[in-house]
């Protein structure tokens, strides 16, 4: 069981952009939760928790890595929140 974890304004926005990635993704069906977990190595259990409650300490950059490389979701707009969800 993870501790909770104060993390910082910037890491709870940029988390908050990838778990809006994640539903939009998912409503355009180009994810399914379960296999996106599977596929990238994040245990089913922890994502939700961390969905959740953001103060959880499961998250982890590496999270991102599938809806860069598959799902074409910009990196910099999961880091800085600027320009367009995805290109």
């Amino acid at each position: 069981m993870s501790k909770r974890r104060v993390y910082s304004e910037a890491t709870l926005a940029i988390m908050e952009r990838f778990f809006q990635a994640v539903e939009a993704c998912k409503d355009e069906k180009l994810i399914k939760i379960s296999d996106y977990c599977k596929d990238n190595g994040i245990e089913k259990p922890h994502f939700y928790m961390q969905r959740k409650d953001r103060n959880r300490g499961f998250f982890e950059v590496g999270w991102m890595l599938g809806l860069v490389e598959r799902c074409h979701v910009s990196a910099y707009w999961l880091m800085t929140g600027k320009g367009q969800m995805f290109g």
